[in-house]
């Protein structure tokens, strides 16, 4: 990829990202891959995982993350360092768009049964996703600075669901762990049922 530098006759130069100073790299750090799996969890300092001020902000992708239980729902939670379980508070916001293979329906809405004010629940992040062979949900997660002992840990979800009625729905989920305590662990998991396949991989942003 590189940086284009345009006037007013078209393309003038293009210099590659790597050579200029100061722009961020990622570094993956873990993949995970789920086999009928209740959870997986990436836990800073736990089989060569790195969650902790390293890195001021982390990125997670999902690929083909695939439900055993059909309409069930992708969800995360964090932790902070020294608790004792996935259960942080969060306010956390979410909007979704979709369209059917029929073309006959189609929407952009706020999703008001899917965030949390000061709740404790694992947060959804995706929408009925299918569970037959070809039906899976991807995308990605940031998360912010969660090793700040001054802010909230702010986070950033979106993703493109395979419905199991048949609909591409692209939900977009936002909001903080409202603690300023490091959190140091991410766990995720099916609303319903296990994870019966798909791959999620961490990264740092250098």
């Amino acid at each position: 990829m590189s940086i284009v530098k345009l006037n007013n006759r078209g393309v003038k130069n293009a210099t590659a990202f790597g050579s200029i100073t100061g722009l961020g790299s990622m570094v993956f750090i873990k993949k995970l891959t789920a086999s009928s799996s209740a959870t997986l969890s990436f836990v800073d300092g736990a089989s060569s995982v790195v969650l902790d001020n390293t890195y001021k902000e982390y990125l997670f992708t999902f690929k083909n993350i695939h439900p055993a239980t059909d309409g069930a729902n992708f969800t995360f939670q964090g932790n902070s360092a020294g608790g004792s379980g996935y259960n942080e508070t969060m306010t956390t916001t979410s909007f979704r768009a979709f369209h059917n293979e029929a073309g006959s329906d189609a929407d952009l809405a706020y999703s008001t049964g899917n965030d949390q004010a000061q709740g404790t629940s694992f947060q959804q992040i995706t929408d009925n996703i299918g569970n037959v062979s070809d039906e899976s949900a991807s995308g990605t997660l940031h998360l912010f600075n969660p090793s700040s002992s001054v802010f909230v840990k702010h986070f950033i979800a979106t993703f493109n669901t395979y419905q199991n009625s048949n609909y591409s729905m692209n939900t977009f989920t936002a909001g903080y762990f409202n603690t300023t305590s490091a959190i140091d662990e991410m766990q995720f998991k099916m609303s319903s049922g296990n994870i019966d396949a798909g791959d999620i991989c961490l990264y740092g942003i250098a």
